[in-house]
């Protein structure tokens, strides 16, 4: 399966490389992450729960970056297995270019496979389940650094804030360099 697509966020593209390198911005990224750990040098492992159709499973993998071009792309490889679920593999090249408004254009390709009873789950259900996690990814993303919001809890509502989160010091204002 082969996705692609392009997000505009409002953070220069130092901040959101630094971002998706930093193992706590990436479980808060994921959904269903419940560990993630590494660096960029060494890789990363991640312990993440998901349901895909009538299948839950808990996945645990690695995570390599390669082909890194500081402030500008990368190359994420992965593979992560799920017991009697299954596997996925794949990998996303990752490209960031600075936008007119001063934001960052982030692009992204990916290609991934998966076996084990989620290959026979179809892959209508694969694919849209693969592209509803990159939408969240990167909506989880672009929103921590356009709004500070803690993307590791999300509001309840659309527009509305869970609470605490406002009161919160986020993950990314690290990042940011802010207090």
């Amino acid at each position: 399966m082969q996705m692609s697509d392009t997000r505009e966020i409002q953070a220069a593209p130092a901040i959101v490389y630094a971002a998706i390198q930093d193992p706590e911005t990436l479980k808060a990224c994921i959904a269903g992450a419940t560990e993630v750990t590494g660096t960029p040098q060494d890789g990363y492992t991640a312990t993440v729960v998901q349901k895909v159709g009538p299948v839950k499973a808990t996945f645990t993998g690695h995570v390599t970056m390669s082909d890194m071009v500081e402030n500008r792309s990368m190359t994420l490889a992965g593979e992560g297995k799920g017991g009697v679920a299954g596997f996925a593999k794949g990998a996303a090249n990752v490209v960031l270019d600075p936008s007119p408004e001063g934001g960052t254009l982030l692009s992204y390709e990916v290609e991934a496979k998966v076996g084990g009873k989620l290959a026979q789950l179809g892959n209508r259900l694969i694919e849209g389940f693969a592209k509803k996690m990159a939408d969240q990814f990167f909506a989880r993303l672009k929103d921590g650094l356009e709004n500070g919001s803690d993307v590791s809890n999300p509001p309840e509502a659309p527009g509305g804030e869970s609470s605490g989160a406002a009161q919160k010091k986020t993950w990314l204002k690290g990042l940011r360099g802010q207090s």
